[in-house]
C-alpha cells in the first residue's frame, strides 16, 4: 500500500462509518488512532454535532487544533465542543480517560489535518504522537486541566458573538481552564472591553503585544498594570498614544504609574521570565511631551532590547539627548529606527557616538538632519549632499564598519510607518557607497 493510499483508504472508511451515526459513537472505543483525524473531519464538515461531542471526549492526542478547519470561528461548532467539554471536566478520572490538553482555536494546524486526508504526504501516527509529547515535554506542564489558546485580535467596537461566548463559557470555569494567546492585537475595542478581555486571559501566555489605536497617556496608564502582569513579553508595540492633552501633574501622575510596570520587581523570582525584545512606538506623542518614559523603559530592557523603532515620535534634539545614556546601554541591540523626527545633525553625531559601542546594531534607520530641510520639510539635494557627506567623515572618524540610512520619505508602497531609503551611507576603509 503506498503512503498516498492510505490515507484516502482512510477517509472512505470514515464516510462509510458515518452513516449510522449511532454506531460511529458507539465504535470510537475501539476505533484506531488513525482514522480520528479523517473521521472527525468528515463529522465537522457534515455538522454531525452529537459525533463531534462523542470525540472530543474520547479525542486520543494532546492538542486537538479546532482552529484548522474553521474559515471563520462559528458559534454553533464552538458550543458543541464546549459541551463535550464540559461532560469532561465533570468526571473526576478524566485525565485517565482522555489526552487532550489543549483545544487550539487558532486559525493553525491545517497540516495535522492534510496529513490524515491525504493532501499531503502522510507521516504515520506514531510520529505525529510522539512530535506532539516531545513538544509537551520541552514546556512548563499547564497549570489547568485544559489550555484553550484563540488569536486575540480585539478589533471591533464590540465583541462578536464568538468571542463572547467562549469568555462566558471560560469565566464560569476559571479552576479548569486556561484562556491562552501568544500575541495580543487592538485597534479598537473599547477600554471596558479590553479590560473584561484580560481579566479573563492568562496574561502570562502572551508574548506579544500590539496596540494600534488613538489612545491617550490616561488610558494607557489603565492599561499598564495588565502589561505588567505579563511576565513573558517580548514585543512591545504601543502606536499612536498622545501625552498633551493634560495638565502637567496629572501627566505626570499617568507616567508614574506607566513606568512602575517595568520595575519587574514582582518577576524577580520568575525563573522563566523573558524580558522585552522588541519595542516599537512608532507615532507615539507622548515621547514629545515627556521623554521619562522612554528613558525607563530603555533602562529597564536594556539587557535583552533586539529592536527600537521610534519613528514619527516627534522627537527633537532635546528628547534625544536626555534618552542616549540609557540607548547607550542596549548592548543587544540589533535594529534601530527613528524616522520621521527632526534632529540636527549635531545631535546624530552625538547618537552616531553613543551606538558606535553597540556590538550587535546592524540595522540604523535615521531621519535626514533638519539642516538639508526647508521650513515645510522639503529637502534641498544640494544640502543633503553636503549632510551625507559630513555623516561619512563621522563614521570615519569613529573608525567602525558601518551602514546607515537616512530618509524623511514615507514609503508610498508600504503600510505604517515604513520609509523608503534611496542610499545608504557605508563605511567599509575608506570607501563611500
Amino acid at each position: 500500500m503506498s503512503l498516498q493510499t492510505r490515507p484516502r483508504l482512510l477517509n472512505l472508511a470514515a464516510v462509510s462509518l458515518l452513516r449510522d451515526e449511532a454506531l460511529a459513537i458507539t465504535a470510537l472505543e475501539y476505533l484506531p488512532i488513525e482514522l480520528f483525524p479523517p473521521l472527525f473531519m468528515e463529522a465537522f464538515c457534515g455538522s454531525r454535532i452529537e459525533t463531534l461531542k462523542a470525540m472530543v471526549y474520547a479525542w486520543p492526542f494532546v492538542r486537538l487544533p479546532l482552529g484548522g478547519l474553521m474559515q471563520k470561528p462559528h458559534v454553533g461548532t464552538l458550543q458543541a465542543v464546549l459541551d463535550a467539554l464540559d461532560i469532561l471536566l465533570a468526571q473526576k478520572n478524566h485525565t485517565k480517560k482522555c489526552k487532550l490538553r489543549v483545544l487550539d482555536l487558532r486559525n493553525i494546524g491545517q497540516d495535522f489535518w492534510k496529513m490524515w486526508s491525504g493532501s499531503s504526504v502522510y507521516v504515520s501516527s506514531s510520529s505525529s504522537m510522539t512530535s506532539v509529547a516531545e513538544v509537551r515535554s520541552r514546556t512548563e506542564q499547564p497549570l489547568a486541566p485544559l489550555e484553550v489558546f484563540i488569536e486575540l485580535h480585539l478589533k471591533e467596537s464590540t465583541m462578536d458573538d464568538f468571542l463572547i461566548y467562549l469568555m462566558r463559557w471560560v469565566e464560569q470555569r476559571k479552576t479548569f481552564i486556561h484562556l491562552c494567546s501568544n500575541k495580543l492585537k487592538i485597534t479598537s475595542l473599547s477600554l471596558e472591553n479590553i479590560v473584561q478581555v484580560l481579566g479573563i486571559v492568562q496574561l502570562d501566555c502572551i508574548q506579544e503585544v500590539e496596540v494600534n489605536c488613538i489612545w491617550h497617556l490616561s488610558t494607557l496608564a489603565m492599561f499598564a498594570p495588565f502589561l505588567g502582569q505579563m511576565n513573558n513579553i517580548q514585543r512591545l508595540h504601543l502606536s499612536h498614544i498622545h501625552g498633551l492633552a493634560f495638565e502637567e501633574e496629572e501627566e505626570y501622575h499617568h507616567l508614574v504609574q506607566i513606568t512602575s510596570q517595568f520595575h519587574l520587581t514582582h518577576l524577580s523570582q520568575c525563573p522563566n521570565i523573558s524580558q522585552l525584545k522588541g519595542l516599537d512606538l512608532s507615532g507615539d506623542l507622548l515621547t514629545y511631551s515627556n521623554a521619562e518614559l522612554l528613558s525607563v523603559l530603555l533602562d529597564k530592557v536594556a539587557g535583552t532590547l533586539e529592536k527600537l523603532d521610534l519613528n514619527m515620535c516627534g522627537i527633537r534634539d532635546f528628547h534625544l539627548e536626555a534618552i542616549l545614556p540609557a540607548l547607550s546601554h542596549c548592548f543587544q541591540l540589533k535594529s534601530f529606527s527613528m524616522c520621521g523626527n527632526l534632529l540636527s545633525m549635531a545631535i546624530m553625531e552625538k547618537m552616531l557616538q553613543h551606538t558606535s559601542t553597540l556590538p550587535s546594531l546592524n540595522k540604523e534607520l535615521y531621519p535626514v538632519p533638519q539642516e538639508s530641510l526647508w521650513s515645510r520639510g522639503i529637502r534641498q539635494p544640494q544640502r543633503l549632499a553636503q549632510c551625507r557627506a559630513e555623516l561619512f567623515e563621522i563614521l570615519k572618524d569613529l573608525g567602525r564598519p558601518r551602514t546607515i540610512w537616512i530618509s524623511s520619505i514615507s514609503c508610498p508602497q508600504c503600510e505604517g510607518h515604513a520609509f523608503y531609503h534611496p542610499e545608504p551611507i557605508i563605511y567599509q576603509g575608506n570607501i563611500l557607497a
